[in-house]
């Protein structure tokens, strides 16, 4: 972590009105939870320079105690939401975890001394208070001791909420207020938090380590492609359409991976997908996703049917002829049209229409393309981004078609914890907008392990060792960064 100087004024100071309006919200909130015993919020959203790195002034602001959060999707207007601390903490786990979160999330909006966001028409989308966090693939995933920490479900409501998108930045301060701390003692709280922000730089990877790294996997690769067998069998006997099999490999380092030098390459290398590391005192969860769980805005509903993958090539030709063999793949226009009929099933019900494109397009990241279908919905009530969430997860890109099928029979065949691996992860405002991504290509950081996930989805036509070259494939996503 870099190394901190005097507080003194920087891009990251409120302006003495911001001051003012956090201390008189921190009294009435202080009021408020002495009166009613209620935790109660003060906050107050300032604009920042738009040409800060965000992300790297957090991470390196981070303590040891601390949790944080960053998300990032370059190349969609500059968007970045980086987060620190922890104002209130949501941890639910169980079939009903997507719902209470949301539940708690709304509760504790309800006692909230915000600004009033049509005060700021500009502001970019995750301004103001903020719930940043995800959900685990299952339920209860995540009981392996590498992913305590992380909840089945968690959502955090910062301290400091960092975020750009299209020219603009904010910043959102919060406080929470219980018990009797004085007002003067919640405010000068957040203002120290603020205080230890300076504008940095991501830090880089080492180039040429002096130890190098072990990788193996966490079970011999026969036992995926015995697995992928079985489940064949099981589809072939018209128990199931498809299923997605996933498997974890290990890399084991001299010295624990700094997540921001690794969020700091993926955001370089993929600048397309959804950037994000999750972090507690004890790990780090990060990785880059081409996927796109569900975004709100409104009584809006955007989503995509991501399935069906091929590998890249630096030769154009090359990579054009995968491309047209993607496209024309029996095996992966099946896939991919499974994901696409469930996820507008499950939408129907709640919507006033869901409209898809015809014909899936390509989704090219640095080291796979994708076949992807996008898809709207209007919605007919205004369900909460983390209950849309909900709803939708997992899909059959991650899960399998029947869901009540396939996901009981993923454990048993796959033999792991998921933990937050094929989750989601993402935000949600007071408004219950918000965005959440599908955690692929993703790596589990803790000590000196960091545990990398990758899983195909399997169709009648699936061959195992095929489908074990395409988890390889999509390994490269991280393994590079970390081996």
């Amino acid at each position: 972590m870099s190394t901190r100087t005097a507080p003194g004024p920087g891009p990251f100071a409120l302006p003495r009105v911001a001051r003012d309006r956090l201390e008189d919200r921190a009294a009435r909130a202080a009021e408020l939870a002495r009166r009613d015993g209620r935790r109660s919020i003060a906050a107050v959203t300032v604009a920042l320079p738009a040409d800060l790195d965000l992300s790297a002034a957090v991470l390196a602001a981070r303590g040891p105690r601390d949790r944080f959060f960053c998300l990032e999707q370059p190349e969609r207007g500059g968007f970045a939401l980086a987060a620190l601390g922890t104002a209130a903490l949501i941890e639910a786990r169980g079939p009903r975890r997507f719902a209470q979160a949301a539940e708690r999330a709304r509760e504790l909006g309800r006692w909230m001394f915000a600004d009033d966001p049509a005060e700021d028409p500009a502001r970019p989308p995750a301004a103001g208070p903020v719930f940043v966090g995800g959900f685990a693939f299952a339920e209860d995933g995540g009981t392996a001791p590498e992913w305590s920490s992380l909840a089945p479900a968690s959502l955090v409501l910062p301290e400091l909420a960092l975020v750009r998108h299209g020219g603009e930045a904010r910043m959102t301060v919060c406080v929470a207020a219980e018990g009797d701390e004085a007002p003067g003692a919640l405010a000068a709280r957040a203002l120290e938090r603020v205080d230890q922000l300076r504008p940095a730089g991501m830090p880089l990877l080492d180039p040429d380590p002096v130890e190098r790294t072990r990788v193996a996997s966490a079970a011999p690769p026969s036992h995926y492609e015995q697995a992928v067998e079985r489940a064949v069998e099981r589809i072939s006997g018209g128990e199931l359409e498809k299923i997605v099999l996933a498997r974890e490999v290990r890399a084991h380092a001299p010295r624990s991976p700094d997540p921001a030098a690794v969020l700091g390459a993926l955001r370089e290398i993929f600048p397309a997908c959804y950037c994000w590391c999750v972090g507690t005192p004890e790990l780090a969860f990060v990785g880059a996703s081409p996927e796109l769980l569900v975004r709100r805005d409104g009584q809006r509903a955007q989503t995509v049917a991501l399935a069906g993958t091929t590998r890249r090539s630096a030769d154009p030709a090359v990579d054009d002829h995968l491309a047209e063999r993607l496209l024309h793949s029996a095996k992966d226009r099946e896939e991919q049209a499974i994901v696409s009929r469930q996820i507008e099933r499950t939408l129907e019900p709640v919507s006033l229409w869901v409209a898809s494109a015809d014909e899936p397009a390509l989704v090219r990241v640095h080291n796979v393309q994708h076949l992807a279908t996008p898809i709207r919905a209007q919605l007919a009530e205004p369900l909460a981004a983390v209950e849309l969430a909900g709803l939708l997860h997992p899909t059959p890109a991650v899960g399998g078609e029947p869901r009540d099928v396939a996901l009981p029979l993923i454990p048993a065949l796959e033999g792991l914890d998921r933990g937050w691996y094929a989750g989601a992860v993402g935000w949600t405002d007071l408004s219950e907008d918000g965005e959440f991504c599908v955690a692929l290509r993703c790596a589990l950081l803790r000590d000196r392990v960091a545990r990398l996930y990758s899983g195909n989805g399997i169709v009648r036509d699936s061959v195992a060792a095929e489908e074990l070259a395409e988890t390889e494939v999509k390994l490269q996503a991280l393994l590079p960064l970390l081996a």
